[in-house]
């Protein structure tokens, strides 16, 4: 497993913090939910690309 990934999904995580507390401080809450859930939606398909890699190689090892 790369760190690489842990580090992107980090920055990732920062950046949206970031950007939601200065829409909720600028008072567009619904603009800062639609930021968490994008970002959310972001990560959640970085992940799932993880895991199908995971499944093939698990395919791949699995073949006789």
């Amino acid at each position: 497993m790369e760190i690489d990934i842990i580090f992107k999904i980090a920055a990732i995580g920062i950046a949206i913090a970031v950007l939601n507390q200065v829409l909720v401080k600028a008072g567009r809450d619904d603009q800062a939910v639609m930021v968490s859930v994008a970002g959310i939606i972001v990560v959640l398909m970085m992940v799932i690309q993880m895991i199908g890699e995971f499944f093939d190689t698990v395919r791949t090892f699995l073949e006789f």
